[in-house]
């Protein structure tokens, strides 16, 4: 599949789904190439900002402010990134029920982050990001010189939302952020590997994953709310190096066939990446 063609299948997709955006950005470590769509159009970050919490955090680490067995005290109370208001995470709303049912106790670094990713707990990533700091999450980022990513706040800071404070992520943010990860340049190549083992953990599995073989490995983190679906990782396959395929899309609240869409593109890039029909 040529890129022309390829480009062409994702526009279809999308249509033929009704999405109203799609962002693609891919790298692939076989041959060195990339291939995009829209790769630095901005996008609400929705789960996917929790990937540049973790990288935030490894970043802490290594600059020995915390280790990933320090425990952490889990509460649900949090200032607000404009007027320094109380806030909670709703447990209603939040995919993981353990982190909540942990209040009062005690939790490793390595397990909140665990949990951040591998069920999207809101009330892990807010505690993490109380750990690190928003400035010295954004400082690290900066390091990076990932600009396609955007931290302003924890999750669920309503009075942020309003005010127009929102993680933001473009496609080729998280792209260079994932080869990063790979490459082993993120923080440290211990770093990278320790994010990598976390990231093989994730549990929501509809997306990229599903557009894949059933022998394809994925290190991913998906996001989601009422008008964004999104997925973004890295896919190993037997036989050849891996490659980065970030996916995120827009949609109006009442339509349907999200995930559907994003195992779609996945198996269209998939095909493009590796010539296989299989």
């Amino acid at each position: 599949m040529t890129e022309a063609t390829l480009r062409d299948t994702v526009l279809r997709i999308g249509e033929e789904a009704g999405a109203s955006a799609i962002a693609v950005a891919a790298y692939d470590f076989e041959h060195h190439t990339t291939w995009s769509l829209n790769a630095h159009r901005w996008f609400h970050a929705a789960s996917t900002i929790k990937v540049p919490v973790l990288l935030a955090v490894c970043a802490a680490i290594e600059e020995h402010r915390f280790e990933p067995h320090s425990r952490v005290h889990v509460r649900n109370r949090f200032l607000g990134v404009v007027d320094g208001r109380p806030f909670r995470v709703a447990e209603e709303r939040d995919a993981n029920a353990e982190v909540h049912a942990a209040l009062g106790r005690m939790l490793t670094v390595h397990e909140l982050a665990g949990h951040m990713i591998a069920t999207s707990s809101n009330l892990a990533t807010n505690l993490l990001l109380d750990l690190v700091g928003v400035e010295a999450a954004r400082a690290s980022l900066a390091r990076l010189r990932l600009g396609g990513i955007d931290l302003q706040r924890g999750v669920e800071d309503e009075v942020a939302w309003e005010a127009g404070l929102n993680n933001r992520v473009t496609a080729a943010g998280l792209c260079d952020a994932f080869r990063l990860i790979e490459d082993g340049d993120a923080i440290s190549p211990e770093a990278s590997k320790a994010m990598l083992d976390i990231l093989h953990q994730q549990r929501f599995r509809s997306g990229i994953p599903a557009g894949l073989p059933e022998d394809a490995r994925v290190a991913h983190k998906t996001g989601e709310i009422s008008t964004i679906a999104h997925d973004a990782g890295i896919v190993y396959l037997d036989g050849r190096d891996a490659y980065v395929v970030v996916i995120l899309t827009e949609w109006a609240p009442e339509v349907n066939g999200r995930q559907e869409t994003i195992a779609r593109i996945s198996r269209a890039v998939y095909q493009s990446m590796t010539g296989r029909r299989e």
